[in-house]
């Protein structure tokens, strides 16, 4: 069942937005060569903490960081670990708070020094992907209309989306209804309508879009080796079009 939010209640979720959007900009301060993923994580979990609000992921179904930080062809849910950075990575810090019972999700790709010119084209179009969807995420427009833009620009780059990973429905909860992948056809899937709120976070691969898990259950890397970026908004849909909950995390 999707979870209609009232304008109130999306006034309410801004907040949580806020508070990822102000801790990514300091994230990008900090991001250089020879700092840990670990000291990122650290630095996450005491910001939102500070700011009145709560982490949601760690903890979720054992989960046992409060981010998710992927290096280079790790696509999602990387573990922090102590090993530094290279100057030629990228990064991509994956945060979650609850703010008065209501929750944003924001992720975020970060250069680490001097990065190859593939990885930077990487970075912006799968930026681009993001931003071109927000304009389809209108009511009336099905799912398939802004998955759709997502596929076209990716792939008419050189690129892949990742289909096994999703975005999905939140609200009170991280993960509500619906989910789906950041692949589709216009005039399919869910049809959106005025107070749905969800994830748009495209997973962009340098090289094909097949991936695996790793032993420890979570660390979804690319088949290939080859680098992978996500930028994420949390997107509520409104009668005066698309609102970016988590707007200025980049």
């Amino acid at each position: 069942m999707i979870i209609i939010k009232t304008p109130e209640e999306i006034q309410l979720m801004r907040k949580a937005g806020e508070i990822l959007a102000k801790c990514h900009q300091e994230i990008a301060k900090m991001i250089k060569p020879g700092l840990t993923t670990m000291v990122i994580n650290d630095f996450a979990e005491r910001f939102i903490q500070e700011q009145g609000a709560e982490q949601v992921v760690k903890g979720f179904k054992g989960y046992p960081f409060a981010t998710c930080t992927s290096v280079n062809d790790v696509i999602a849910h990387g573990f922090p670990n102590e090993e530094p950075l290279q100057s030629g990575d990228i990064v991509k810090v994956d945060i979650v708070c609850r703010y008065n019972g209501w929750c944003a999700d924001s992720c975020r790709t970060y250069p680490v020094g001097t990065i190859s010119p593939e990885a930077e084209r990487l970075i912006q179009v799968t930026k681009e992907c993001l931003l071109l969807s927000i304009e389809k995420a209108v009511a009336g427009n099905r799912m398939g209309d802004v998955m759709h833009v997502v596929q076209k620009h990716a792939e008419g780059a050189g690129f892949s989306v990742v289909r096994d990973l999703v975005g999905h429905g939140i609200g009170r909860s991280m993960h509500e209804e619906p989910t789906f992948p950041h692949v589709g056809k216009p005039g399919r899937g869910v049809r959106l309508q005025e107070g749905m709120v969800f994830t748009i976070e495209p997973m962009i691969n340098a090289g094909k879009h097949e991936m695996f898990i790793e032993l420890d259950g979570w660390t979804a890397r690319t088949y290939d080796g080859s680098l992978s970026a996500q930028f994420e908004h949390t997107v509520a849909i409104t009668k005066d079009g698309p609102l970016v909950i988590t707007d200025g995390i980049f």
